[in-house]
């Protein structure tokens, strides 16, 4: 088949023959799936062949069952167009720049164009999470948290104090996630709390469920995988039907993956993905709080690659961990070679890398392993825990090889500078 046909057939393909499927094979997995009988095998080997060959694409009835037999979500395969809108643009919604903005927070008197300026600027602000620099992010967001919770203590209305709550609460749990990103650890568990508390006072739950999940993303880095079962369980209960519950599942299957639990690693997995194909999709696909569905595919490379650490090097565990790195990638990335995501594609390169030493190609995963590390946007922590997963398969199998012994080095100098 060419390499020009549309990207969502290539990838039913991919993910066909990665769980080492034939046609019929993969037809007998789609009705395993289905609630309602399918079409006879003659048939469903037509639908088959047309929708991998990219000459018809599967309706709506064919693209969630398609999805749910590849454990991942229809907007994934498929996905929703959405709008991104500039800093201009979102200017322009309130006909406010900075500087009147921070005028009118002088004032006496909060009004409705105020509040509607700040959402924009919390909104903007979550947006940059992926491209601006850490310490430019960190400064700027901590500003303006202190502008918001000063406004606190201003007379207004019931509903105007709880609308600055949540903003406060949602931009805490902004600061806190770059300040983990940092290595700043303290700060970032100080600012979680913070955001947890703000959240609880203004009665917002999906920021309370967001602040259990920076819990379980700090326990998961830090190797506390029951400490990230506990929060995960918290968080869920808490907005069981968020966007934070999507990624708290996500955090669950990658904790019962490192405890080598793969019947608990499916269950989490499916639990967030069926939560996902039910909540809507995300407006704008660059705030950081958005679980957009290419992130599942993100989760998903996690755990394979985990459980392919105690398969063969052909198994399917690391045959799908591999289709789904290349798949982060290729989404994380605009036409112009631009990185979206330029923090997943390094974990996503990472992945490869690791796919590569388990098949004997040292030069490929030393190849993939630097390029990971010399992004200019890093979540360190997380970055360092899967750079460990390729070190130490490098350390075992190459230790006496010199391009191995330099990326070793290179990895304990990022971690001697973040300890």
């Amino acid at each position: 088949m060419t390499q020009d046909r549309p990207a969502w057939a290539r990838r039913i393909t991919m993910e066909r023959e990665a769980r080492g499927w034939n046609k019929p094979q993969f037809i007998e997995a789609l009705r395993a799936h289905s609630d309602t009988e399918l079409p006879g095998k003659s048939s469903m080997l037509r639908r088959v062949h047309a929708w991998e060959s990219g000459e018809s694409c599967p309706d709506d009835f064919y693209k969630p069952l398609i999805a749910k037999t590849f454990g991942t979500v229809t907007a994934a395969i498929w996905p929703v167009a959405g709008s991104r809108d500039s800093d201009a643009e979102l200017v322009a919604g309130t006909g406010m720049d900075t500087l009147e903005i921070l005028t009118r927070l002088r004032s006496s008197a909060i009004d409705t164009a105020t509040l509607e300026g700040l959402r924009i600027t919390v909104d903007r602000l979550c947006c940059e999470y992926p491209h601006m620099p850490a310490e430019g992010l960190l400064v700027e967001g901590r500003s303006w948290l202190r502008r918001i919770t000063a406004l606190l203590n201003r007379q207004m209305t019931l509903k105007q104090h709880q609308e600055l709550l949540a903003m406060a609460s949602w931009l805490a749990a902004l600061v806190g996630c770059v300040e983990y990103d940092t290595t700043n650890r303290a700060a970032a568990e100080a600012t979680r709390l913070a955001a947890l508390s703000l959240a609880e006072e203004s009665g917002n739950n999906e920021v309370m469920a967001w602040a259990h999940e920076m819990r379980a993303w700090f326990s998961l880095t830090r190797g506390d995988y029951r400490g990230v079962l506990a929060a995960a369980e918290t968080g869920v209960a808490v907005a069981p039907n968020s966007k934070a519950a999507v990624q708290l599942y996500a955090q669950q299957a990658k904790a019962w993956a490192r405890i080598g639990d793969r019947r608990q690693v499916e269950v989490a997995l499916d639990q967030g993905r069926a939560l996902l194909e039910r909540l809507p999709h995300p407006e704008n696909l660059d705030n950081h709080f958005a679980v957009d569905p290419a992130k599942w595919d993100f989760y998903s490379m996690d755990c394979y690659r985990i459980l392919g650490g105690v398969q063969g090097a052909g198994s399917a565990e690391n045959k799908l961990a591999e289709s789904y790195a290349k798949e982060v990638i290729r989404m994380g990335t605009d036409a112009g070679g631009l990185e979206r995501s330029p923090m997943r594609n390094a974990e996503a390169r990472v992945t490869l890398g690791v796919i590569a030493a388990r098949q004997g190609d040292l030069e490929q995963a030393v190849s993939y392993g630097h390029r990971a590390l010399s992004g200019d946007r890093q979540s360190l922590p997380s970055l360092l825990m899967v750079s460990r997963e390729l070190g130490a398969i490098i350390r075992d199998r190459y230790a006496s090889n010199p391009e191995a012994n330099e990326y070793l080095s290179r990895l304990r100098q990022l971690r001697n500078s973040i300890t």
